[in-house]
């Protein structure tokens, strides 16, 4: 259990050097990956919902929130800071998801989604229809912001937002896996397994779940921020019902047991996306449609989750080897001849 613990705590560490070196060694900006750690957020709040049983259909409009805050701000202030935009996104979208988890937690399951979809086609609507204020189906354009009140160069700025992308991502993977492992995220799952038991001990489900909806609310409207800072554009796109979709999506794809698979799931999506695009045209979702379908039958638990089995396949192959190795049979033999002598019959 130890070697295994060490082995991850190597494999993180070499992943996340990866990640940190990787502009300052292929000389790239990283866009692709910007928009991999961005998408991962939101698909990161699906998760959480999905511990308590709960599939949102409508997430896409906090994150169209998040993008449409920046390019307000950003209009009224001449572009704005990025040190400002980024607090102002999730401020927004925290307080969306409040006003609309209050109604959305009372429900369960199908009328769960529902009512999450119902939300976000009705902000799709607005944002598609009030064209002088939102610019409609062409969206609103979002300046490129001064970063700590410096204005820089595309590449430069493109840079810094794979940076503070990356530093987001990490620190929202860290505390989802504390949220998740603590006595809140316990009742989270509780929900999903006995809902009863939980008001039972005392436990409100409803505010249990309130909490966890409306962090998925901010990641989502973070992340919807990012992705319109680099797109440099919000579009009313953002809060369709497909946007809410994809999410969902890649976490499946990326597997719903764990915080990582937010992560491997929006990476295998986007370059998936991006490779079959450039290939196969038009036919990309029929490509991502095959993916999805041989995931969910012959990896039902996603990818981290079947590089888990496969992890955890090895190990115990590599126990039983060294449970039979030659080594082992003086040990087996001492441990024979030190057994006690039983005396079989006797007299006085």
């Amino acid at each position: 259990m130890a070697t295994h613990s060490s082995l991850r705590r190597t494999a993180l560490a070499v992943a996340a050097l990866a990640a940190i070196a990787y502009p300052l060694v292929t000389g790239s900006s990283g866009s692709f990956l910007t928009i991999v750690w961005a998408k991962a957020l939101p698909v990161l709040g699906i998760i959480l919902l999905l511990q308590a049983g709960q599939v949102s259909f409508g997430h896409a409009m906090f994150f169209a929130v998040g993008a449409y805050t920046i390019g307000f701000i950003g209009r009224a202030m001449a572009g704005g800071d990025l040190a400002l935009l980024l607090p102002a996104a999730a401020l927004a979208s925290l307080l969306a998801g409040l006003v609309i988890g209050v109604f959305v937690v009372r429900y369960r399951y199908i009328f769960f989604g529902m009512l999450n979809l119902a939300f976000s086609m009705v902000l799709f609507s607005m944002l598609d229809k009030f064209i002088h204020i939102t610019g409609g189906s062409d969206g609103l354009r979002i300046a490129r912001p001064a970063v700590l009140g410096a204005a820089m160069e595309r590449s430069d700025y493109e840079t810094v937002l794979y940076y503070v992308s990356l530093a987001i991502l990490a620190l929202a993977l860290y505390g989802g896996a504390r949220f998740l492992d603590s006595p809140l995220g316990h009742a989270l799952k509780a929900i999903k397994s006995n809902e009863t038991r939980v008001e039972y001990l005392g436990i409100s489900a409803r505010l249990v779940l309130l909490v966890a909806y409306v962090a998925s609310a901010v990641l989502a409207g973070v992340g919807g921020a990012l992705v319109g800072a680099v797109q440099g554009i919000a579009t009313p796109d953002y809060a369709y019902w497909v946007r809410s979709g994809e999410f969902v999506f890649v976490a499946i794809l990326g597997g719903t047991g764990h915080v990582a698979g937010a992560l491997a799931g929006a990476f295998v999506y986007e370059f998936i996306r991006s490779a079959a695009a450039a290939y196969v045209g038009d036919t990309w979702q029929m490509t991502l449609g095959i993916v999805l379908l041989a995931v969910i039958l012959f990896a039902p638990r996603g990818i981290v989750g079947m590089a888990a089995e496969l992890w955890g396949r090895i190990t115990s192959a590599s126990a039983r080897h060294g449970a039979a190795s030659p080594e082992a049979a003086p040990d087996a033999a001492s441990a024979r001849d030190a057994r006690p002598l039983r005396i079989v019959g006797g007299g006085r």
